[in-house]
């Protein structure tokens, strides 16, 4: 059945794949189903200078709060220090990306210093709220742990400015997609009271300038996620609407009597949400 500890799970498996390629290509030529490739007869493989030491790879966003769903985007950020090589950066990403994209994964990807990493996230609300999430996978873990260091000192810092554009974006997001209690054939994480607002409480507990409420909050989250983890298995892909076609294969695959059934438990957990909010 769905839940935390399904996507838990799911998250500790894709971890230890993503470490198995960052090792290996950092250790040497990768193929491209991720395993290690076999020089030519009578050569011995070339080590490749990947910076072992200077290079961490770092889930972000949803991956990084552990809420992957079944077939979620992989947020990923591979961040590298100042001195490192950028030709052995390059040949280490390759060696991680070209994996994921050949078995269809979609993947949302960026290679970064922790200074760029800022500078990004300064500039762009949503790199800053993803890199607030930021977990380690592999490689040199003082690299996650000064960024992760950095990111939330800046996000503290600034949080006078950035609140108001958290909110700016919350508000467009409700003119856009609606409010999710509403809503026939909701967004669950568009629309208001979904998934985007409970990463934007997250944010602002985060800032320590205002009081996020919690009452209820794990509770929603966790029905919006089981539902939006059944939706992709029911469907076999990434969406988040919850589609009327939909509604009654979700309902039934979560033991719930009907849709009708399904829309009171979401429209109850987006009301807790939009509360908060």
């Amino acid at each position: 059945p769905p839940g935390p500890g399904r996507r838990a799970a799911l998250a500790r498996l894709t971890d230890d794949w993503l470490a198995a390629l960052f090792t290996a290509s950092a250790a040497g030529a990768v193929t491209r189903n991720g395993t290690p490739a076999d020089p030519p007869p009578g050569e011995p493989r070339a080590p490749r200078p990947a910076p072992r030491r200077g290079a961490a790879l770092v889930a972000v966003g949803g991956y990084g709060r552990g809420e992957l769903s079944p077939r979620s985007d992989l947020d990923l950020l591979l961040l590298h220090d100042e001195t490192a090589d950028p030709k052995a950066v390059a040949a280490l990403a390759d060696g991680i990306w070209y994996p994921v994209w050949d078995l269809g994964l979609a993947l949302d990807h960026s290679v970064r210093t922790t200074a760029q990493a800022r500078t990004t996230a300064r500039e762009d609300l949503k790199v800053q709220l993803g890199l607030l999430d930021a977990r380690h996978i592999a490689g040199d873990p003082s690299l996650t742990t000064a960024l992760r260091t950095a990111v939330l000192a800046d996000w503290r810092n600034q949080a006078p400015k950035r609140l108001p554009e958290l909110r700016a974006l919350g508000d467009e997001r409700t003119r856009r997609h609606g409010e999710l209690q509403f809503l026939l054939e909701p967004d669950l994480k568009e629309a208001h009271g979904g998934l985007r607002d409970l990463t934007a409480l997250r944010a602002v507990a985060a800032s320590w300038l205002a009081d996020a409420p919690r009452q209820g909050l794990a509770e929603a989250r966790t029905r919006l996620l089981d539902v939006r983890d059944t939706l992709h298995l029911a469907t076999g892909r990434a969406t988040d609407r919850l589609a009327l076609q939909e509604q009654d294969q979700v309902a039934a695959d979560l033991g719930l009597a009907d849709a009708d059934a399904l829309l009171r438990r979401v429209y109850e957990a987006a009301r807790t949400v939009a509360y908060a909010d």
